[in-house]
């Protein structure tokens, strides 16, 4: 299919959660043929300890139904994809690749990821329906199954929260007001810190407050970072390190670490993930910490944003499409692999039925003083919003380091640098020949 006319065709499927009538891209599941005999699939993957959990399916399903498949380890984020691209256009990509959430739609776009819905459509009910949304293209097309995500959420010191006399916030505006207090009755210490060095967790905020990044009108795509959900997101957090009441400095360094372990900062607005995180950055602290439902923008909501999560495609070049269908479902919906992924590669499943049990029956070991961690963790999951991605999330999250990043250590306007966010994701695509209305 000519590049100008798919791409066409896919600005009106590609708005993740939209709903509507889908236009399948042009790989399909129906493209494969059903064979007889032994049939051999490769599974790319960052995912540590993958390979045992393969392991399980050769040795069982797979052993039964002649389906052997081989994992091949690769970095993950844009690299992963860049690489998927490039074997593609060789007609030699895997059968099954490993793909955030956020980056179905630009593999989408290039015809590189198949529709199975025909093979897995009986999944759906195993996942909540925002995060259902995120593999499917309007209302028929499946491009992957969901395997894990990250709702977010809020994490605090327990007892630092004590001491300082501070309630947990439940809406943003009581956030802002216990930074305030923080900082009057311990000068020397943050809440906590804006950081624009994972384009992630400003993306999971602007979701929870109902922000629709990529939307499509007719066959033309709207872009809407600097919409209103958003700025006022951003106006929000820049307010908050204009004034001194957070800390401005990037995540994941010695110096946040140790702000984290020494009690300098006692809040961090994260995701389930985060006790591996806190577990390596502040290893002091344990049993410290507690965690609670992100603050909500009005009392009367209940939503939480994303952070992170991947899913498990198919290939467009796969020549078994069906049976790589047949294992993507099996990975992400069978009680045992899915117990085999908590264990060997410590992720916290897409499917609702497996967040409560096998290893999510007890709470982490930096949270054991939370009994109930993954019983609210699941309760929160379910309130998951819907995204919208589109086909060019990695130059939009490029420049949001770029001008959130200068703007946070300048304390100048957020504004404007969702404005740059904005315009650099539009020309973008302008660039590629997607159309995009004004």
């Amino acid at each position: 299919m000519p590049i100008t006319k798919r791409r066409r065709l896919v600005a009106t499927a590609l708005a993740i959660a939209l709903g509507g009538t889908a236009l399948a891209a042009c790989g399909s599941s129906d493209d494969s043929e059903t064979e007889s005999g032994p049939v051999s699939l490769t599974y790319w993957t960052w995912t540590p300890g993958m390979d045992k959990v393969v392991d399980l399916w050769n040795k069982g399903q797979g052993k039964k139904d002649q389906i052997t498949v081989t994992v091949k380890k690769q970095a993950s984020g844009d690299s992963l994809i860049t690489k998927i691209l490039t074997a593609h256009k060789a007609g030699k990509a895997p059968d099954l690749v490993q793909v955030e959430y956020q980056s179905v739609p630009t593999l989408v776009s290039n015809d590189a990821l198949a529709d199975i819905s025909g093979d897995v459509g009986d999944a759906k009910d195993k996942f909540a329906e925002g995060v259902w949304q995120q593999t499917t293209l309007g209302t028929d097309a499946v491009y992957a199954v969901p395997q894990d995500i990250g709702p977010m959420m809020f994490y605090y010191r327990e007892d630092l929260f004590k001491k300082y006399g501070l309630t947990v916030p439940t809406t943003w505006e009581q956030f802002a007001e216990t930074a305030r207090a923080l900082k009057k009755k311990a000068p020397d210490v943050d809440l906590t810190t804006f950081s624009a060095n994972d384009s992630g967790l400003f993306a999971g905020l602007a979701q929870q407050a109902g922000a629709q990044w990529w939307t499509t009108s007719g066959d033309k795509w709207q872009v809407g970072i600097n919409d209103a959900a958003t700025k006022k997101v951003a106006d929000f957090w820049g307010g908050l390190v204009k004034e001194g009441a957070i800390d401005n400095q990037p995540m994941y360094t010695p110096a946040w670490n140790k702000a984290l372990n020494t009690g300098q900062q006692i809040a961090w607005v994260s995701a389930v993930w985060a006790p591996g995180t806190l577990t390596t950055a502040a290893p002091d602290t344990a049993g410290k910490w507690a965690m609670a439902p992100l603050p909500q923008w009005s009392q009367s909501e209940n939503v939480t944003g994303s952070w992170g999560g991947s899913s498990v495609g198919v290939t467009t070049d796969s020549k078994h499409k069906e049976a790589a269908a047949k294992f993507a479902a099996w990975l992400n919906t069978d009680g045992d692999a899915l117990n085999a992924l908590a264990k060997e590669s410590g992720i916290y499943p897409a499917s609702t039925s497996a967040q409560l049990s096998g290893a999510f029956t007890t709470p982490p070991a930096y949270f054991s003083n939370q009994a109930d961690f993954y019983t609210v963790a699941a309760d929160i999951a379910k309130t998951t919003a819907p995204s919208a991605w589109g086909p060019n999330v990695n130059v939009a999250y490029t420049t949001f380091k770029d001008a959130f990043g200068a703007a946070a250590k300048n304390k100048s306007d957020f504004s404007a640098a969702l404005d740059e966010m904005q315009a650099a994701t539009v020309a973008d695509l302008k660039k590629q020949g997607f159309e995009v209305s004004e």
